[in-house]
């Protein structure tokens, strides 16, 4: 029996809206065993991504790395990240208080790669190896004839892996 996407889909899928604050998103990830959130429409359309990196991407320049405990007002939670910022231009504070009520949308991946929950385990391999992408978690969208695109599951990685390992195991029995 070959797996598809139905098999290893998660279905309880924690999502963003378009207009949440990155703050917001922020804290919610430093709650989170994850990385990233699909981010969907009022109808549960899948119109974005958005990962720790687009989020810690915006407080980063050029010279050297600071560690910062992000947790600080108007943050909620504590991740600490390396970021790279210039001693001589040390304006993170206002970086983080300038970019913390930004909407989702303008930082979020809108070019999101999503599968259905009929595609094959080869095919799903195919895009999370994609030397172009870096993609950790694919979005399951429901065909538009019964669910009208909207996002009905999420493949991680760590699935397909799991998925793998548990075949060989059986196979060996």
């Amino acid at each position: 029996m070959a797996l598809t996407a139905r098999d290893l889909m998660e279905t309880d899928v924690e999502t963003v809206a378009p207009d949440d604050e990155v703050s917001e998103v922020l804290g919610r990830l430093a709650r989170a065993d994850f990385n990233g959130f699909p981010v969907v429409d009022d109808a549960g359309a899948v119109v974005g991504i958005v990962t720790q990196h687009d989020l810690v991407h915006l407080f980063q320049t050029e010279e050297r790395t600071l560690w910062l405990p992000i947790g600080l007002p108007p943050f909620t939670q504590t991740l600490t990240y390396a970021i790279d910022v210039s001693w001589d231009d040390l304006d993170l504070g206002i970086d983080l208080a300038k970019n913390a009520n930004r909407p989702i949308s303008e930082v979020m991946t809108a070019d999101v790669v999503t599968i259905t929950p009929d595609t094959d385990l080869d095919t799903i391999l195919d895009l999370l190896a994609d030397d172009e992408r870096d993609i950790n978690r694919l979005p399951v969208v429901g065909s538009e004839e019964t669910d009208d695109g909207r996002l009905v599951g999420i493949v991680a990685r760590q699935d397909v892996l799991r998925a793998i390992r548990d075949g060989r195991r059986e196979s060996k029995r």
